[in-house]
């Protein structure tokens, strides 16, 4: 509204509002937010084709997200969730705040992947971290009947925490509770997010930390520094596939579309091996960073289906805590 006056009066003319710039939430990690994760990168690519303003907001670890939107329900001001896995997306589905995404990409998962409401962006294999200089245990029970000690995630707040309780389920089925009594005396600590676990491993309070076989590479591309490595374990080595989700109350819903449809293309598939150190689920054309070849690469991937870890995740979380408060 314009309001001209003259000597005679006012008067009030009606006139176009300024247009504004679209904005596009998306809640996601820490760590993908922090200065060196690829959220800085992704977003400042994303608004040079959208025109809009990217906005990420942070609610701790992977697992978090999900107690977040539990809790916010339709209230949640989030159009795009991005750092759920496929041991929360049964969860996550059934709170129906996500709509179908619609999209059919080309994918490169070591794993067949479909699923009508979340995307995967990214995926990796669990693994413990160790220094070369350890000779590593093969398998969990090797694991157990060490002396090494080991720091890990709160399955309740971090996805990677859950992974391992999966990891175990879905290797040692019934015999889980045993192994998590027998590795109960390795655990220094049980921290909330993979940050804190892996700074303590850097700081040496721990001989190896949960995290991915992918995590030699950051210390290789990014610090040229050779010193670490994976374990391998014969039982196989649990996946993470990462997804993201459109939510179906967004007042953007175009936009969140194209942010889904950009994550997996090369411009931001290219960005995550050397910021979020997983593989991408789309192979970008330019091929994977050098130093990706070194990875260890586990003969056996072990994955339950996002029913079938929703089925379990109850009874593995209690398994795990009786052998902890022993």
């Amino acid at each position: 509204m314009k309001t001209l006056c003259f000597a005679a009066g006012c008067l009030a003319i009606a006139t176009p509002a300024l247009a504004e710039t679209p904005v596009l939430d998306v809640l996601t990690y820490d760590s993908f937010v922090s200065e060196w994760g690829p959220g800085p990168a992704i977003e400042k690519a994303f608004e040079a084709e959208c025109g809009c303003d990217l906005r990420f907001t942070p609610a701790g670890d992977g697992a978090a997200l999900l107690a977040r939107l539990q809790l916010e329900g339709a209230r949640t001001e989030a159009d795009v969730v991005l750092g759920l896995d496929t041991n929360l997306t049964a969860a996550a589905r059934k709170t129906g705040l996500f709509a179908p995404h619609g999209q059919t990409p080309d994918l490169s998962l070591p794993v067949p992947f479909t699923d009508a409401d979340f995307l995967p962006y990214d995926w990796g294999w669990f693994a413990f971290v160790h220094g070369k200089s350890l000779t590593a245990p093969g398998d969990f029970k090797a694991l157990a009947a060490s002396d090494l000690k080991i720091v890990i995630q709160d399955p309740r707040s971090s996805t990677p925490g859950l992974g391992l309780l999966m990891w175990v389920k879905a290797a040692y089925g019934d015999q889980a509770a045993q192994i998590w009594a027998d590795l109960a005396d390795n655990i220094v600590t049980v921290t909330p997010g993979w940050s804190e676990a892996y700074g303590m491993f850097l700081e040496g309070e721990a001989d190896m930390v949960l995290s991915y076989t992918t995590s030699p590479a950051y210390h290789l591309i990014a610090e040229q520094d050779d010193s670490k490595a994976a374990a391998v374990f014969a039982e196989g080595n649990y996946l993470q596939v990462e997804v993201m989700g459109k939510l179906a109350a967004s007042d953007q819903p175009e936009l969140a579309d194209r942010f889904l449809a950009f994550m997996l293309s090369d411009a931001a598939q290219s960005v995550l091996p050397v910021t979020n150190w997983m593989y991408p689920a789309h192979v970008p054309a330019e091929g994977l960073p050098k130093g990706f070849e070194t990875l260890a690469q586990p003969a056996k991937s072990l994955l339950l289906s996002a029913d079938e870890a929703e089925a379990l995740r109850g009874p593995a979380l209690d398994e795990w805590r009786a052998a902890l408060a022993r």
